[in-house]
C-alpha cells in the first residue's frame, strides 16, 4: 500500500473517528470484499480499539456473502456482487452477525482486471449502516489497485464520520 495515502487514512481515523467511537460506546463491524481486510486493519491499528471494533468478515467469494452474511443470491445474480443492493445486505448481515451498532461494507473492482463497460475497474460500492440508517456511496475512477483500495477505505471512513458527527 502507498504509505503516504495509508497514513492519511489512518490520520482520518485517529483524528476524526476514534475518539467519537471511544466516547460514545458505539460498536462497529466490517464486511469487506475488494478492500480485503484493510478496513479491519485500520480499525485495529490503535490501542483500545477492542472497545468499539467487534470484528469483520472478508467476503471475497460470493458464497461467503450468501452463506455467512445472508446476502440474497437473487441480488448477486440480478445486480452483481459490485452493487448497492449487495453492499447494503453485506452491511446488514455483518451488523446482525456481530451485533454491532454500526457496520461498513465494501464491494468493488480494485483492478487491474475484472472491469466491464457497466462496472469499470475502480468501481466500488460502500455502505454504512448505523442502527436503521443506511448510507451508500459509489466510488469511481481507476488509480491502480493499491490506491483504489486505499480510496475505498478513506471514503468508507469519511461516510462513517459523517454518520457519527450527525448522530453525536
Amino acid at each position: 500500500m502507498d504509505e503516504l495515502n495509508r497514513k492519511s487514512v489512518i490520520s482520518l481515523l485517529k483524528e476524526d473517528i476514534y475518539d467519537i467511537l471511544i466516547s460514545t460506546g458505539v460498536t462497529i463491524s466490517t464486511a469487506e470484499s475488494c478492500t480485503g481486510g484493510n478496513l479491519a486493519s485500520l480499525f485495529t491499528y490503535f490501542s483500545g480499539s477492542s472497545t468499539f471494533y467487534k470484528g469483520g468478515i472478508i467476503a471475497y467469494a460470493n458464497e461467503v456473502k450468501t452463506n455467512l452474511l445472508g446476502v440474497d443470491a437473487k441480488s448477486l445474480v440480478e445486480d452483481g456482487a459490485v452493487s448497492e443492493s449487495v453492499v447494503v445486505e453485506m452491511a446488514k448481515g455483518v451488523q446482525r452477525l456481530l451485533k454491532s451498532d454500526c457496520s461498513i461494507a465494501t464491494s468493488g473492482i480494485a483492478g487491474p482486471l475484472g472491469g466491464t463497460v457497466d462496472k469499470p475497474v475502480g468501481t466500488v460500492w460502500i455502505a454504512v449502516v448505523y442502527k436503521t440508517k443506511i448510507i451508500t456511496y459509489k466510488q469511481q475512477g481507476d488509480d491502480g489497485r493499491e490506491i483504489n483500495i486505499i480510496k475505498a477505505c478513506g471514503n468508507a471512513l469519511r461516510i462513517l464520520k459523517e454518520v457519527l458527527v450527525d448522530k453525536y
